[in-house]
């Protein structure tokens, strides 16, 4: 392999390294409950999502709605979703506790389950397969905080009447 071709090989994975990072959710995203996560609020449209999270995104062929995920890392599960009814957000949540993310009120994921009360108070619970979801329902959007095996591992924000088992 001559210079050129190993310059152009050299570049071209760093161009693909860069990439993801720039456009991925936030690494250290902020969940605020009953507004928004990593920037992301409910009614968004796709093209806000974009401007948002960046281009870069999975799109699930086997969900009922549209749903869009965007991995730190290429078929990594690690990072968020969101889920669009109409072209709007529907729902928005992290995907397998994801590093850095914390709730405007210092809950950071992996915290214990037992912190969610302290801070939020008493929450609905709901049984999901494997895990379970802390809701704190509103008239236009429920918060919820995922915990599997005593431990934060997700936060996510939906419509009143969507399933907060993903």
């Amino acid at each position: 392999m001559g210079p050129r071709a190993l310059g152009a090989l050299v570049a071209g994975c760093l161009a693909l390294a860069v990439v993801p990072a720039a456009y991925a959710p936030p690494r250290a995203g902020v969940f605020v409950p009953g507004e928004s996560l990593g920037g992301v609020r409910l009614g968004m449209t796709q093209e806000e999502v974009l401007a948002a999270w960046g281009e870069q995104h999975g799109v699930c062929k086997d969900c009922q709605v549209p749903t869009w995920y965007f991995n730190y890392k290429p078929f990594d599960p690690q990072g968020t979703g969101v889920m669009f009814d109409k072209g709007k957000v529907v729902q928005a949540f992290t995907v397998w506790r994801p590093t850095g993310w914390k709730t405007s009120d210092g809950l950071f994921l992996a915290a214990d389950a037992s912190d969610v009360a302290r801070i939020y108070g008493s929450l609905d619970k709901r049984q999901c397969t494997g895990f379970e979801a802390l809701l704190i329902p509103e008239k236009k959007v429920t918060s919820a905080f995922y915990v599997f095996r005593d431990k934060v591992w997700g936060f996510g924000l939906m419509k009143p009447d969507a399933s907060p088992c993903l």
